[in-house]
């Protein structure tokens, strides 16, 4: 019951952090899907710090990881709406951004991911 809790309170964090940096970006006359490439960027350099970090030292007990890396991390990556508006850009026929935004959005969070997991080792 302690694991799902930490689940759940480190997504509505993740969520509402989520939403935060969405508006912010959408606030700066950015379209939409800016603001999920950030988070999923974003999200995608945090877990890789976190897992980084806890396969690196015994810092983090599973609890925290459960807090940190299902719970805020998932709460605030967005696949599920980069999913869907990818099938906007489709439907709408903007094959150009569909494409760069794409490739971006899986390119740069696999190279976040491995950022974050280099971090972790070179500053220790």
């Amino acid at each position: 019951m302690k694991q799902l809790l930490l689940v759940f309170l480190g997504g509505g964090l993740g969520s509402v952090a989520r939403f935060a940096v969405t508006k912010l970006v959408v606030y700066k006359q950015l379209n939409l899907i800016w603001g999920t490439l950030a988070v999923n960027v974003i999200g995608s350099l945090l877990i890789g710090l976190i897992l980084g970090y806890t396969l690196k030292t015994t810092g983090l007990n599973q609890n925290t990881v459960l807090l940190l890396a299902t719970g805020f991390c998932g709460g605030f990556t967005t696949f599920s709406t980069f999913a869907y508006e990818n099938q906007g850009l489709l439907r709408t026929g903007d094959y150009t951004t569909l494409l760069l935004y794409t490739i971006g959005s899986f390119v740069l969070g696999i190279l976040a991911v491995f950022l974050g997991l280099w971090l972790v080792k070179s500053l220790s």
